[in-house]
């Protein structure tokens, strides 16, 4: 058995979400006792940058450790909001680098399949679905492996219009808030065994579900952490702004140009054969 204390932490969403974890596993990260576990999760919008930190403050304080008693940081990788995945993958990266711990990216899709089946059980094939905003689904279909004691991935993290969702063909439970966003138009909601609305990004599954990636070594250098986007062209940098200002201003100073008879290059326009001068 090994005791590992584990911070994991969650800003992809509106919620703001940090759990602390000291559990005693086995070789396969599998716990061999309750792990006692001490969780902040708040919504917060759009500023849980102001409140992770303080949060994580307070759940050492609560648990009577500190920061050197951590083997690992956890952090929600994504998909979910840009600022939020930078949110916490900054945090994660700060103290990690500062304490020379390992880093574990964990994709938020995933930690709602961990949600659902920390939730039931029964659910060992899951659908997560989650409102990527835009008319579109962030989605991904997880499958659990009771030899490996781990999920498995039967399609990755991907971003579609609700419709073009690929359903397994066995019995699954639809994880996420999909479900409540789209309703019919997701087909998934029809076809599930059950729907679990709840099951959604937050540090406590993502605290479970990193004990075993972390005992299985699927970890990262601190400087090697980086955000899920999945949607990663949403908005445009000054730069490109700037660029397309300019080349729409080109353009319709050319417009203009040949409307008022010259060639682009300011030339007067050659009349054609035949056609009289004015």
């Amino acid at each position: 058995m090994t005791q590992t204390v584990l911070l994991a932490l969650d800003t992809s969403t509106e919620f703001c979400s940090a759990a602390l974890v000291s559990a005693s596993v086995d070789s396969a990260g599998q716990p061999t006792a309750e792990p006692r576990v001490w969780v902040r999760h708040e919504q917060t919008g759009a500023v849980s940058s102001t409140r992770l930190l303080p949060a994580i403050r307070e759940l050492f304080d609560e648990a009577g450790l500190a920061l050197a008693d951590c083997n690992a940081i956890a952090f929600g990788s994504g998909p979910g909001s840009f600022t939020g995945l930078r949110t916490a993958t900054g945090v994660a990266q700060g103290l990690a680098f500062g304490l020379n711990l390992p880093v574990v990216p964990l994709g938020t899709l995933l930690v709602c399949a961990e949600s659902a089946r920390l939730r039931d059980p029964s659910a060992t094939r899951v659908l997560a679905a989650l409102d990527a905003r835009m008319d579109e689904i962030y989605w991904a279909d997880y499958a659990w492996d009771d030899a490996q004691h781990e999920w498995r991935t039967v399609q990755t993290a991907s971003l579609d219009a609700p419709q073009r969702l690929v359903l397994p063909d066995v019995p699954f439970t639809l994880a996420g808030n999909a479900a409540a966003a789209f309703g019919a138009r997701l087909p998934a909601v029809a076809a599930a065994r059950s729907v679990d609305g709840e099951a959604l990004p937050h540090a406590v599954p993502l605290a479970y579900a990193a004990l075993r990636a972390f005992h299985a070594g699927r970890t990262v250098p601190a400087d090697q952490a980086a955000p899920e986007y999945i949607r990663d062209k949403v908005a445009q940098t000054t730069a490109e702004r700037a660029a397309e200002k300019a080349a729409k201003a080109a353009q319709a100073a050319q417009t203009a140009t040949q409307a008022a008879g010259h060639t682009p290059d300011g030339a007067p326009r050659q009349a054609p054969h035949g056609e009289a001068k004015q």
